[in-house]
């Protein structure tokens, strides 16, 4: 088995325990629901020194007039405001953390990359990994001094609508839709429309992982994506209903070495109730 070209994007549960108690690591926990607040699940019992951060309402800016997109990243001054709160700088070590082996912790890894700051790694196999190996669990709010963060944005991180159908026109990038089969067929459908964006491959994000949220290994990922078209040196960019999903792929192809990969901000919520984008049905 081959390591990832980037292990520094996943931390293992024995290096989390050990960095827990460096003050210049900051340990979030992204735990999500769609069916209601994750925040009693963080109060129940997280890992220690944790503080919770929902994506949907901490990373996300205000929707426009249309109401579409509604999750697009938040601003550099808006984001520097929400990591400032969660005593995150621009030396600080982040360790975030979800209940779907990075799932949701990917989008604070977006955010955090597209803002110039690298050091965040994702707890393998989350808060499941740590439960059934018998690890500590702290109870209650933690409550920490704000950080200063200077956001430096970058390029190569996100996408946008404007890029995204110039890749339809040249053919690269390359378009990788995330999301389940029946969102991309257009069976199930969340936004004004359904389907998928021309030429888009589909490879569930869920795919990269066992059935227990661990990583799968490096040379299985390798071959799976290459095998969908996604080599070493392919242009990508990935995308789902929200950027959330679309971000977690991201994050398991740049540990692949992956160097030339962004999410499109807006995904299918932007693209989907669009009625001037094409959309395909079935398919491609």
């Amino acid at each position: 088995m081959s390591p990832f070209v980037r292990p520094d994007l996943f931390w293992s549960t024995d290096r989390v325990a050990e960095a827990l108690t460096d003050p210049l690591v900051r340990v979030v926990d992204c735990r999500f629901r769609f069916d209601g607040d994750a925040h009693p699940d963080y109060l129940a019992g997280h890992l220690p020194g944790a503080v919770h951060l929902d994506w949907s309402r901490d990373l996300s800016a205000p929707p426009p007039p249309t109401g579409h997109p509604r999750f697009m990243l938040l601003g550099p001054g808006a984001f520097a405001g929400t990591m400032s709160r969660l005593g995150i700088s621009n030396d600080t070590q982040v360790i975030a953390y979800d209940a779907e082996g990075g799932h949701h912790a990917a989008r604070l890894w977006l955010g955090l990359r597209r803002y110039g700051h690298d050091k965040i790694a994702v707890l393998e196999g989350g808060i499941p990994k740590w439960e059934r190996e018998g690890r500590p669990l702290e109870t209650g709010e933690v409550t920490v001094s704000p950080g200063h963060f200077d956001p430096q944005p970058r390029e190569g991180v996100i996408a946008s609508k404007e890029e995204v159908l110039a890749a339809i026109s040249s053919g690269d990038p390359w378009l990788l839709d995330v999301r389940r089969d029946a969102e991309y067929l257009g069976l199930e459908q969340r936004s004004a429309r359904g389907g998928h964006i021309p030429g888009a491959v589909n490879v569930l994000w869920k795919d990269a992982l066992n059935d227990d949220w661990t990583i799968k290994d490096a040379d299985e990922l390798d071959e799976m994506y290459t095998n969908a078209g996604f080599g070493p040196d392919t242009r990508t960019i990935t995308y789902c209903q929200a950027g959330v999903r679309a971000a977690f792929t991201q994050l398991v192809l740049t540990a692949l070495g992956r160097t030339d990969v962004r999410t499109y901000d807006g995904s299918w919520d932007e693209w989907g109730n669009d009625p001037a984008t094409p959309v395909v049905t079935g398919r491609s």
